[in-house]
């Protein structure tokens, strides 16, 4: 079965401090558009939604405007902007750098699914 869906009708809006994901579902795919405004910073903006020191979601991203910065938990650094694509594995921090928003495309999955939604724990 063939499946459209648009980012201007997102299925579901999640809001948090400093940004938004905004997810579409189709069959195999789940796709997230996730908005970061200046300042915005795991550890504050979600970390306290999500209930763990560090993010806890594979993601499989295509920057498309914006920095940010990622450190991972074991040390490993990157700084990624427009047009990087980059893969980040659980445990890691974020913050956008610089005073424009960063806007990031997800194809993992587990951000359309699961970011910024309080833990089961």
């Amino acid at each position: 079965m063939l499946e459209v869906k648009t980012v201007e009708k997102p299925d579901e809006r999640r809001d948090f401090p400093r940004g938004h994901i905004e997810a579409v579902h189709l069959t195999g795919l789940d796709f997230a558009v996730a908005t970061f405004e200046p300042g915005w910073r795991w550890t504050e903006s979600v970390g306290p939604i999500a209930g763990t020191d560090t993010c806890q979601i594979h993601h499989s991203c295509y920057v498309v405007q914006g920095r940010m910065r990622l450190v991972m938990d074991e040390g490993g650094e990157a700084e990624v902007g427009p047009g990087d694509v980059f893969v980040c594995p659980p445990g890691h921090e974020a913050w956008v750098v610089g005073d424009e928003q960063c806007v990031v495309y997800d194809f993992a999955g587990a951000m359309a699914q699961g970011y910024a939604k309080p833990s089961e724990g």
